[in-house]
C-alpha cells in the first residue's frame, strides 16, 4: 500500500499557532502539542522535551498554523476521474452527463483510481476525513475496489455504500450485506461503513423501508439525499410516519426543505451534510448554513462533487461564509436576521461539526486529548496569509487554499511533509486517471 508505515512516530509539534475547534474554534500561539500511538496525548505550552528521549521527533511548528484535520461530511470520491466535466452543467445536466452516461461506464478499476485519486486530492488539501457518498455499486468489485482505494490513499473515511441512480438491477441487498462483512469486520477501523440510498425523496415508501431495515439489521447509519420531491415532498416526515426517523443518520443538501422539516431533523438527533458551492452552482435553493444553525442542527462541509466545484475545503468555507450573508439579510433591513455566520462558525463546520455530523465526534474534527492525531500544519508565513496574527481563524478561513498545506498527519503518520504528498505512486495514479478519463470519453461532452 503506499502509505503504510512499520510504526507510528512520537511527535512533538513545538511552538506552532493552534487553533482547536471545540467546543468553539480558540487560538493558543506558541503551543506544542505531543502525538503518541497516534492519539494527541498533551497540548499546552512549552511542554517539557527529554533530551534523552531518541525516539521523539520534533518538528518545527514556529512558523505554522496548526489545526484539526479538515472533515469533508459529503463527497462522491468516485468521480475524482471525472474533474470539470460538467462545469456549467444544470442539475439535470450534471444527471444526466454524469449519472446517466458516465457512470454506467465506470469499470471496478475506474473506481479504484478515481477513489484513490480523489482521497489523495483531499489529503493534498489538509482533509483528513472523508465521507464517500459512492453511488456507483455496479457490483461487488466495483465495491471491493472503492474500499481498497480508501485504505490504500492513508485518509479516514466512512465509506456510504450507494446505489446507481439510473440502475434498478444493481440494487442488491445481498451486495450489501457482503460488503459489511467482507471488508468491514471491525467497526472502529480508520475505514468504516454507511449505507446511502437514494431514499424518501426520490423512491417510493416501500423501497425506502427496505433500505432503512437493511441498515438497522447491518448497524449501519444512514447517508441521504433530501429535497421537496418529487415523490415525498415532505421526506423527513414520511420517515417518521414509517418510524425510521432515527438519530445518527446524515441528511444531504436539503435547500428545499421548509423549517418544519429541519425541526424533524433537530429533534430526532440528525445532521445535514451541506455543499454551498455545488448548491450554488447547480440552484439547489437558498443557502443553507444559516437556517441549519437557527435550527440547532449539526451541520458539515462537504465538496460534493469535482465534476463540477473545487474539491478543497478552504473553497467550502468560502462558499459557507459568503453565502450565509446573503442568506442572512432575507428582509434586506442590513441586520442580518440572526442567520449570517462568522468564520469560527464555519470552520467549526469544517472540523468537529463535519466530525460530529458523521458520528465520529468523539475521535477527530478537534484537539482534544485522546483524540486521533488527524492534523493539519499550515505556513504561516504564506505571502497570502502573512500576518496571520490579526484573526488566525479568519485568515484560515478566508485566506488560505492548500497550497499553504505543508503537513498533513492522520493517526499521526505523515501523508505529507513539507509541501509534498508522501504516497510513493503518485504519477502511478495520475496516469492511470489519464487513461481512464480517455476510455470514458469524459473529455467530449
Amino acid at each position: 500500500m503506499g502509505n503504510e508505515r512499520h510504526h507510528t512516530p512520537r511527535l512533538l509539534l513545538r511552538g506552532g499557532l493552534v487553533i482547536d475547534t471545540a467546543p468553539h474554534p480558540v487560538v493558543h500561539p506558541h503551543t506544542d502539542v505531543l502525538v503518541e500511538a497516534g492519539r494527541i496525548a498533551a497540548v499546552g505550552r512549552d511542554l517539557p522535551l527529554d533530551d534523552s528521549d531518541t525516539g521523539l521527533e520534533v518538528i518545527d511548528a514556529r512558523t505554522m498554523v496548526v489545526l484539526p484535520g479538515f472533515v469533508d461530511a459529503h463527497r462522491h470520491l468516485w468521480q475524482g476521474v471525472l474533474r470539470s466535466a460538467a462545469v456549467d452543467a444544470s442539475l439535470d445536466g450534471y444527471f444526466s452527463r454524469v449519472l446517466g452516461d458516465l457512470a454506467g461506464r465506470f469499470t471496478p478499476a475506474d473506481v479504484h483510481t478515481g477513489n484513490l485519486l480523489g482521497a489523495l486530492d483531499c489529503l493534498d488539501s489538509g482533509i483528513t476525513t472523508v465521507q464517500d457518498f459512492s453511488h456507483v455499486q455496479y457490483s461487488p468489485e466495483h465495491t471491493a475496489a472503492a474500499v481498497e482505494a480508501l485504505r490504500e490513499a492513508g485518509i479516514r473515511a466512512v465509506f456510504g455504500y450507494g446505489y446507481p441512480v439510473f440502475d434498478e438491477s444493481a440494487r442488491q441487498a445481498d451486495w450489501v450485506r457482503k460488503a459489511r462483512t467482507a471488508h468491514f469486520p471491525s467497526r472502529d477501523a480508520r475505514v468504516t461503513m454507511a449505507l446511502a440510498p437514494v431514499g424518501p425523496s426520490f423512491t417510493p415508501p416501500e423501497v425506502v423501508r427496505e433500505d432503512w431495515l437493511l441498515a438497522r439489521e447491518l448497524g449501519l447509519p444512514v447517508a441521504v439525499h433530501v429535497s421537496a420531491g418529487p415523490v415525498a415532498m415532505r421526506p423527513i416526515t414520511a420517515l417518521r410516519e414509517e418510524g425510521l426517523l432515527t438519530a445518527g443518520t446524515l441528511y444531504v443538501h436539503g435547500n428545499s426543505l421548509p423549517d418544519s422539516e429541519l425541526r424533524l431533523i433537530a429533534e430526532s438527533g440528525g445532521a445535514v451534510a451541506i455543499t454551498p458551492a455545488i448548491e450554488a452552482s447547480m440552484r439547489f435553493g437558498a443557502p443553507m448554513a444559516g437556517r441549519l444553525r437557527r435550527a440547532g442542527i449539526t451541520t458539515g462541509l462537504g465538496a460534493d462533487a469535482v465534476t463540477s466545484a473545487p474539491g478543497d475545503m478552504f473553497s467550502q468555507m468560502r462558499a459557507a461564509l459568503m453565502s450565509s450573508h446573503f442568506d442572512g439579510d432575507r428582509d434586506g433591513d442590513g441586520d442580518g436576521d440572526g442567520l449570517a455566520l462568522k468564520a469560527a462558525d464555519v470552520l467549526r463546520m469544517a472540523t468537529a461539526e463535519g466530525a460530529a455530523a458523521l458520528g465520529l465526534g468523539e475521535e477527530v474534527g478537534s484537539l482534544g486529548v485522546g483524540k486521533r492525531a488527524d492534523l493539519v500544519l499550515l505556513r504561516a508565513d504564506a505571502l497570502n496569509l502573512a500576518p496571520v496574527a490579526h484573526d488566525p481563524i479568519g485568515a484560515v478561513v478566508t485566506a488560505a487554499h492548500p497550497g499553504n498545506v505543508d503537513t498533513v498527519l492522520v493517526d499521526g503518520r505523515a501523508v505529507k511533509r513539507g509541501g509534498r504528498l508522501l504516497y510513493e505512486n503518485l504519477g502511478g495514479v495520475l496516469a492511470e486517471a489519464h487513461r481512464a478519463t480517455e476510455r470514458l470519453g469524459a473529455s467530449s461532452p
